[in-house]
């Protein structure tokens, strides 16, 4: 059963129409930051209690009985300037405990409760096509926070903070896939990231468009509880004529963004420490001739992007090849033959 309701905040109201009595409070926390900029854990919210006691986030809203449009106050701060995005964030801890997907996937990928959550996305997240999508090009999904950008060090510009060979990486990736940002941060600061990075404006490639935090959804795994994901889903739902899992690969530091769809996605090494490793990093220029290869494939699902350092082009494609290299070797050698 849908629900109805009215957030309270900075002298306005919004209205929340997109919830059910399944989902929890950390989804109806995640829909304000859509909306607000709010991050979850700067928000509170009055009147949502449980047994008298403020309601955790793996609470669900259907267990706290709410009337239809309730108001709710919400209290919190957003960021205010860039500087805030390129400064040094609050504490995050995601990277470095991040786990291992393979014991969780089996559990919550194909979770009707979870599907139905993407179904939602589909209908009602509002997508901004930048530049159209192209006929016969594969999918590149990009996460940002290091990723393509050094998001914890501090400096002057962005582009001391960016990742070594982005633009190379870029302008390569362009020629046989679409290329979509997706970051669990408010589009207001992708756009801002993207623009000082010199990514959107950039006439070597084209961005498709971008997607924030309020596309993800929120799953419940039965050993770590309630986390965030990236469905593919959501995009492979409304773009169904370009895109699917046989045509996707998806880059992101943080290997749980995966758990909808681990066959397409490739944990990336975090671009950290911007100072000390600018000079040191090649990940974007490896990646670069591993996207290259693997564009020549039909279907991804064949791949295992977990093991995509051990598959250059002299190895990786030697076993897909090897039918029609057999034939070119057979017929040159006939007409060899032949003409002797």
């Amino acid at each position: 059963m849908s629900l109805s309701l009215i957030i309270k905040w900075g002298g306005q109201e919004y209205t929340i129409t997109s919830l059910s009595e399944e989902d929890t409070v950390l989804d109806l926390k995640q829909s304000l930051k859509g909306l607000t900029g709010v991050l979850p854990e700067r928000q509170k919210l009055l009147g949502l209690k449980m047994k008298g006691k403020p309601a955790d986030d793996d609470v669900k809203l259907g267990a706290l009985k709410l009337k239809p449009n309730t108001k709710i106050m919400m209290m919190g701060t957003r960021e205010e300037s860039l500087e805030d995005v390129l400064g040094p964030p609050p504490d995050n801890d995601d990277v470095v405990n991040d786990f291992d997907i393979e014991e969780e996937v089996v559990e919550v990928e194909n979770r009707e409760e979870n599907l139905l959550k993407i179904s939602r996305r589909v209908k009602e997240y509002k997508v901004e096509i930048l530049n159209p999508p192209r006929e016969g090009k594969k999918l590149l999904v990009l996460d940002v926070d290091y990723t393509l950008f050094d998001h914890r060090s501090c400096a002057e510009t962005g582009v001391e903070l960016m990742r070594p060979y982005l633009h190379e990486f870029l302008t390569s990736a362009y020629e046989d896939y679409d290329i979509v940002i997706w970051s669990a941060t408010n589009m207001k600061w992708i756009e801002a990231k993207m623009k000082e990075l010199g990514v959107s404006t950039n006439a070597n490639y084209k961005i498709t468009f971008m997607l924030d935090s309020a596309a993800m959804i929120t799953v419940h795994t039965p050993r770590r509880g309630l986390i965030d994901v990236k469905p593919l889903g959501v995009i492979w739902g409304k773009f169904s004529e370009y895109y699917s899992k046989k045509n996707t690969i998806m880059f992101d530091d943080i290997g749980r963004n995966f758990l909808m769809n681990p066959q397409n996605g490739l944990k990336i090494r975090p671009f950290m420490k911007a100072h000390l490793n600018r000079d040191k990093d090649k990940e974007l220029l490896k990646l670069t001739q591993y996207l290259k290869e693997i564009a020549k494939l039909d279907d991804f699902l064949e791949l295992n992007h977990k093991h995509w350092e051990s598959f250059p082009g002299r190895f990786g494609l030697l076993c897909y090849e090897t039918p029609r290299l057999l034939h070119q070797i057979l017929v040159t050698t006939y007409l060899h033959l032949w003409c002797i």
